[in-house]
């Protein structure tokens, strides 16, 4: 995303047919707040294709862009885009989203439990838009203690609807990978194989080489 005319490409495509609905949802999130600001979701992604949702906690730095992308400059975004190819996921069955969809003030990376709450709603119309997804990557604690709330208010019934399988994995942040080679490796690992079952209930293969 540092690169102005892959920006600008993107950029030009946020009323897409694809993303079209994110985009509004992402607006709508931003003007609840004013004053705040939600990332759009890069066009790479697709909604009626989406069959994966990455949950992680927040927009973090690499969101200066203006997008949730693999493309960001920044370790979370190229953790997840490495997760990803090495799952053999394609973005476009995939959609990134966020426990708390604004920005932290200040660079927060920890949330309250009331700004957990505050993302079960955003996560309800998600799931809706995202219709055809059947698994949801929570990474880290908060995205799994939005699961369970999100779960509580009425989603057990979209997971028994849809057959959603929900995994929980570690946080792609570079705080959730301190640790010895081997540790980082294991976790590294563990993110792929989440990915590659989620695929695999899909019916999505990876890309031939």
């Amino acid at each position: 995303m540092s690169q102005s005319e892959y920006f600008e490409e993107q950029l030009s495509k946020v009323e897409d047919d694809s993303v079209a609905e994110l985009t509004a949802l992402c607006r709508k999130l931003q003007d609840q707040q004013p004053g705040s600001r939600v990332p759009l979701i890069d066009p790479v992604h697709d909604v009626d294709e989406a069959r994966v949702i990455s949950l992680q906690i927040a927009p973090g730095p690499g969101t200066s862009s203006g997008f949730l992308s693999l493309r960001n400059d920044d370790p979370t975004a190229a953790r997840l885009a490495a997760v990803y190819e090495t799952a053999g996921l394609e973005p476009r069955f995939a959609i990134p989203w966020n426990v708390y969809p604004w920005e932290l003030p200040d660079g927060g990376t920890k949330l309250t439990p009331d700004q957990v709450k505050a993302g079960i709603r955003p996560l309800k119309e998600l799931m809706r838009i995202a219709y055809r997804t059947s698994a949801i990557v929570a990474h880290g604690t908060e995205a799994k203690r939005l699961v369970q709330a999100w779960i509580k208010a009425g989603g057990q019934q979209v997971i028994n609807q849809r057959g959603i399988k929900i995994y929980e994995v570690r946080s792609t942040a570079d705080r959730a990978f301190l640790g010895s080679t081997e540790k980082q490796q294991a976790w590294f690992d563990e993110m792929v194989a989440a990915y590659a079952d989620a695929m695999a209930r899909a019916g999505l293969r990876p890309p031939a080489k």
